[in-house]
């Protein structure tokens, strides 16, 4: 906001406007009393040269007076104007990063921009970005900059320790001021904390950090953009958390975590066209638990599903991070074994169906399994007839006496495997 003339400076201060009043009064009257002198009779002009000079002196006294004044003035519009420019800049700064966000996926994307506008706003500052794990009990840092040997943020923190999480207020941790800190701070360097909110719930923390014996005054003096910062990522970690609840909603089996049907077919459409590519076997292990009717009668529903929970925690934890496990329906559940033949796969359902027994004395009822496994190509030529293909092998293992294990018919002409990795055998 620069100055453009005189005018504006005098009239932005009533002090100034009363000066130069006087000072354009005293000119006339100078002007007068040099009239009176030059034209008046002999008499008058000793006393009006007097007077001229007195009033010439009065008034650059007051022109001196004033010009502290305007002094003071410049140095306050000036002071003002790159006050403003400031903050304009910070609007932009924080209209881009919000323009930003609406792009972000993840909390690395988010990380990404949070860091950027930072550095832009307050170069001279260390930050943190924290955000909250599935469970809730723990924040994760998720981005890091400017980070020097006074100011290392740790790997996690627990939201117990940080006073401005139990808050929900900004909180400042400054060793040399004797401030409150919380129990995860470390380092000598001060740190301002400022937690993420979206409808009233937290998400996140901002962690900022300056060092220095000002410190806690530079901490103070940016809590307002800081503040903002949060307030931008904060509705932007929401709408993260969001998209992957829905996500996994659409994807996952509420009661046991697993995969759904739909994704289980098309994950299974995918890894048999590309076992197909490569020459390779892809098997499905078809699993249904036995007698689970009559458990829910005689036990209760709850107790059912604790049984299901636990048989799906027993498979997964001994599958391959490649292999797919779905909630088939009800208690049936499907197994996708990619680049794994028929017998290695019959193999792995025995293994199995031991795990899924062992269950029996934790629950203190028999919790047991009947096993179908079918194989693309020794059994089956594609997606749409190994799992029939699966299902018509775990009838057989019911029919047999349930719990164990039964393999699908090999196609005529398809007797001997194709070329496959041996899949490890865990108990």
């Amino acid at each position: 906001m620069p100055v453009e003339n005189k005018e504006q400076l005098w009239s932005s201060s009533d002090e100034a406007r009363r000066g130069r009043n006087f000072v354009r009064a005293t000119l006339a009257v100078i002007l007068a009393v040099a009239l009176v002198g030059v034209v008046g009779p002999e008499a008058y002009s000793r006393p009006a040269a007097i007077g001229v000079a007195l009033l010439v002196f009065a008034t650059l006294v007051t022109v001196l007076r004033l010009s502290h004044v305007w002094s003071d003035e410049i140095s306050r519009l000036t002071g003002s104007a790159e006050s403003a420019r400031s903050f304009g800049k910070q609007i932009e700064e924080l209209f881009a990063m919000t323009d930003m966000l609406q792009a972000a996926e993840t909390h690395v994307d988010a990380g990404a921009v949070l860091m950027a506008t930072s550095q832009r706003l307050l170069p001279e500052m260390g930050g943190a970005l924290y955000v909250f794990n599935n469970s809730r009990d723990r924040l994760d840092l998720a981005k890091a900059w400017n980070t020097s040997d006074t100011f290392e943020p740790g790997e996690s923190l627990l939201p117990i320790n940080c006073w401005a999480l139990k808050r929900g207020k900004p909180h400042i941790n400054d060793v040399r001021s004797q401030t409150l800190c919380c129990m995860h701070h470390i380092g000598q360097a001060a740190t301002l904390e400022v937690p993420m909110m979206a409808r009233g719930q937290v998400f996140g923390l901002l962690m900022l950090a300056c060092g220095g014996e000002d410190a806690y005054a530079k901490l103070r003096k940016i809590s307002r953009v800081s503040r903002a910062l949060a307030d931008s990522m904060s509705l932007t970690l929401s709408n993260i958390a969001l998209r992957e609840t829905l996500r996994t909603q659409s994807l996952r089996d509420p009661l046991t975590g697993l995969y759904n049907r739909r994704y289980m077919e098309d994950a299974l459409e995918r890894y048999i066209s590309l076992a197909e590519r490569a020459g390779t076997a892809t098997s499905v292990v078809m699993i249904d638990l036995d007698n689970f009717k009559s458990l829910n009668d005689q036990h209760g529903h709850a107790k059912g599903d604790a049984v299901l929970r636990d048989v799906a925690n027993q498979l997964v934890s001994a599958l391959r991070p490649s292999d797919v496990i779905a909630r088939y329906g009800g208690e049936e559940l499907v197994i996708i074994m990619p680049n794994c033949g028929l017998e290695d796969a019959a193999q792995k359902a025995e293994t199995l169906r031991m795990r899924v027994e062992s269950l029996s004395d934790i629950h203190g009822t028999p919790v047991t399994a009947s096993f179908g496994v079918a194989s693309v190509p020794q059994t089956a030529t594609g997606p749409s007839d190994v799992i029939p293909m699966a299902d018509a092998a775990l009838y057989v293992a019911k029919g047999a006496g349930k719990n164990q294990v039964r393999k699908a018919d090999k196609r005529a002409g398809n007797s001997e495997a194709p070329p496959a990795a041996r899949l490890a055998v865990t108990g």
